[in-house]
């Protein structure tokens, strides 16, 4: 709209028909926003047409009216309209509206307004402009205001109109269930704006309870006005703003409300901070009565005379005279250090003192039972409750990372057109902090005894659960029900969360000492390997039992059988060459010796091993249960009414050589010379008269079971300086090099851990840098 065009505007939105007002006023939302445009209908009176209006329109008419007001003031320019005496009774219209009408349309411009009303504190404290994570979301930058009267933003313009209307926020927290997003996005910007007001400084004085001012406290000391602002805030939590914007968090129309949503979770982390940044002090009426309740919901009446030091807190005559000896375990005995508890409030602030004190009030009789429980344990066994608790709160406020700063959360705006980074950007579970603070302050007494630990001990269950905290609520996703997460932190199994910790340190270890910690693992790997292969050969020097298969051949049968031989034993020489073996109608009670076994091969003569051993740790592990296995179906033969296990696994040897010893190649059933095959470098490669040589089977080996299968099939490779191929092998090899990195871990000092290896590399001998103390400057170097 041409601005030659806004003389007939304003007199048309004067007029006193309603269809002529309402096209005036519709066409004036649509240009209002140039800030050209608005400069003239402001200069030329528009502000007074525009808010009788407000006061006096209703339906589409004053729906206009509000959309054009809202747009003024996201230009920053309108801002007259809330000076002066009549000011009052405009803002108590817009609340009046919001209380009274049903009408959408209307109830979205009225909380725009209040949106820009109430943050034009906030944004107008920031120099050079930059509405800032606290400015409703699309006003543009504002230059520095000038000097404005009191009580024309912030919450002090709604506290009058408040008062006329107490049912206000509860009605605003309403319309968070709205099925219009535009309408809740507006509620909650509204919401938002309030909070951000409550706990600026320059707000500190105007966030009291919906009525109450901190009056002659200083208000822009945080202490001053922590009793007001968090008064405010415990009021609205009171009517269940938690619960709704919890189910905003976790609804499909996140996208909508994107904004608004990762707002008010940044406010979440400025009130957690913020109560954590008050001070414990016991001259506060109600950090007193705080510390009271706490010793007071311990029962001490009810603790056991006789344990502990002294009589606790009984008449020290007999409660003649009335009077009592004080307790000199009244506060050691509630978990905390020392008799002193504002000290170790230090860290955790106010905010430790809170979660402490909710999680007495709601579990009173659980922590009744758990005092006495402990109490009946000796003091180093004992598990520190109040302790836990503030462990358990500086977990939880590590983990959802409270001091990020504000700039940091503000840079996932750019994330949320990306559904894929929903659920690293929004995070449902910080609102319910206090029931995650109580499960996880269960789950700290539930390691606490399937540990075993001890008062020395603390600080490692502490990590426990550190560790449990990012496992569980870490891995949640954003749909994932608050009563899922408190069973997953309670049924953890804690072994699992032992090895979840070893890797983690693992993984830091790594980070810090990168190729030094490579390079003792290639030692370690080495030197197990040289053990396994001792240990295998020491299997073969020991010797082995192994069957044979029936010949099932026609031809000659019934020699084959009479001569049938169905155990093999074989054993290695001690000078390791040769390999001895010989057959046996029967099991022997005894180890034969070398001088009975008469047929052997020598190892040098050896072309390749081939066997049906699986190298597949699944497979091995599971047809190794079979073998272990009572019912095990097993398939027998018979032989002189004997009984023997029918072999499933080979192990074939081949050579170059003319002597031939065992040539018996028979497979039996379920036995595939398919699996494995190992060749080292023969002995000669051509024969004397220039012809290739013709690899033939010396020796055929039928194992018992699949372990002694890998003891032999790798023992012979490794004898043959192959790898070993197994995974039974392989597995011993991880296991034993996995210990040695343990065990020279555990030579590690706790500072070196994350500190990484010193600047002059592995067996630098980094350390202290020695005193000059007592020195002179009589010295010499010694080349």
């Amino acid at each position: 709209m041409d601005q030659a065009d806004i003389p007939a505007l304003l007199s048309r939105l004067a007029s006193d028909e309603d269809a002529a007002r309402k096209m005036a006023v519709f066409k004036l939302q649509s240009s209002i926003n140039d800030p050209a445009f608005a400069d003239v209908f402001i200069s030329s009176g528009g502000l007074v047409i525009l808010r009788r209006l407000i006061m006096t329109a209703g339906g589409n008419t004053l729906a206009y009216s509000l959309q054009s007001l809202t747009r003024l003031l996201e230009v920053d320019m309108g801002w007259d309209i809330f000076e002066g005496p009549a000011a009052e009774d405009l803002v108590e219209r817009i609340v009046e509206l919001i209380v009274t009408n049903p009408l959408v349309n209307i109830l979205r411009g009225a909380m725009s307004i209040l949106v820009a009303l109430v943050g034009r504190s906030q944004s107008s404290s920031i120099a050079g402009g930059g509405g800032g994570p606290g400015s409703p979301a699309g006003m543009s930058p504002r230059t520095p205001l000038a000097v404005r009267s009191p009580g024309t933003s912030g919450f002090r313009a709604l506290k009058p109109a408040v008062a006329v209307y107490p049912q206000f926020f509860e009605l605003v927290i309403q319309q968070l269930q709205s099925a219009d997003h535009a309408l809740c996005a507006n509620a909650l910007m509204l919401i938002n704006a309030l909070i951000r007001d409550a706990v600026s400084s320059d707000g500190s004085q105007s966030a009291g309870a919906a009525g109450q001012s901190a009056a002659g406290k200083g208000g822009s000391s945080v202490i001053g006005a922590g009793e007001e602002w968090s008064k405010f805030i415990k009021r609205l939590q009171d009517l269940g703003l938690i619960r709704a914007v919890f189910n905003l968090l976790q609804s499909s129309a996140l996208q909508d409300l994107a904004h608004p949503l990762l707002e008010f979770q940044s406010l979440t982390k400025v009130l957690l901070r913020k109560w954590r940044e008050v001070r414990v002090d016991l001259e506060r009426p109600e950090h007193r009565r705080a510390l009271k309740g706490l010793h007071l919901a311990s029962a001490p009446d009810r603790r056991p005379a006789a344990n502990g030091v002294g009589g606790a807190a009984e008449d020290g005559d007999g409660g003649k005279k009335g009077s009592r000896r004080h307790n000199p375990e009244k506060w050691r005995r509630l978990g905390f250090e020392t008799e002193s508890p504002t000290i170790e409030f230090e860290t955790a602030g106010f905010l430790g003192m809170m979660d402490l004190t909710d999680y007495v009030r709601k579990n009173e009789d659980g922590f009744q039972k758990l005092l006495l429980e402990q109490s009946t344990r000796p003091l180093h066994d004992r598990c520190p409750v109040a302790r836990a608790s503030l462990a358990v709160t500086m977990i939880l406020y590590d983990h959802f990372e409270v001091d990020k700063s504000d700039l940091e959360d503000i840079r996932g705006y750019q994330a949320l057109n990306d559904p894929k980074t929903h659920d690293k950007l929004f995070r449902p579970l910080l609102l319910q902090w206090s029931r995650l603070h109580t499960a996880g302050l269960h789950a700290f007494f539930r390691l606490w005894k399937s540990t075993g630990a001890q008062r020395d001990d603390f600080d490692k269950v502490a990590e426990l659960v550190r560790v449990l905290v990012e496992q569980v609520i870490g891995q949640a996703g954003r749909t994932k029900d608050v009563l899922e997460v408190e069973d997953d932190l309670q049924e953890y199994d804690a072994a699992r969360l032992r090895e979840i910790q070893m890797e983690l340190l693992e993984l830091s270890f790594e980070d810090q000492w990168g190729p030094h910690l490579f390079q003792v693992r290639d030692e370690l790997k080495h030197e197990a390997l040289q053990f396994v292969k001792e240990q295998r050969i020491r299997c073969l020097l020991q010797g082995s039992w192994f069957t044979k298969p029936m010949p099932h051949t026609r031809q000659e049968s019934y020699t084959k059988r009479r001569l049938y031989q169905p155990w093999r034993y074989a054993k290695l020489s001690h000078n390791r060459r040769y390999l001895h073996y010989a057959d046996f109608p029967e099991k022997l009670p005894y180890e034969p010796g070398l001088d009975a076994l008469t047929e052997k091969v020598d190892l040098g003569t050896i072309s390749s091993v081939v066997s049906n051993v699986s190298t597949n740790p699944e497979v091995e592990s599971a047809e190794s249960d079979a073998d272990q296995s009572p019912n095990s179906s097993t398939p027998t033969l018979r032989h002189n009414g004997a009984a023997i296990a029918k072999p499933t696994t080979k192990i074939t040897i081949f050579s170059f050589s003319d002597d031939v010893g065992d040539t018996s190649t028979s497979t039996p059933s379920g036995g595939a010379d398919t699996s494995t095959t190992a060749t080292p470098t023969p002995a000669a490669s051509t024969t004397p008269g220039g012809t290739e040589p013709k690899e033939q089977p010396v020796l055929t080996l039928y194992p018992l079971n699949h372990s002694l299968a890998s003891e032999w099939l790798d023992g012979l490779l490794m004898l043959l300086s192959q790898a070993p191929i197994t995974a039974e092998t392989n597995k011993l090899v991880t296991l034993v090099s996995e210990y040695g990195l343990k065990i020279r871990l555990l030579n590690v000092r706790l500072e070196q851990m994350y500190a990484g290896p010193g600047a002059g590399g592995r067996g630098s001998g980094a350390g202290v840098v020695p005193s000059r103390e007592g020195l002179d400057e009589d010295y010499y170097y010694e080349i």
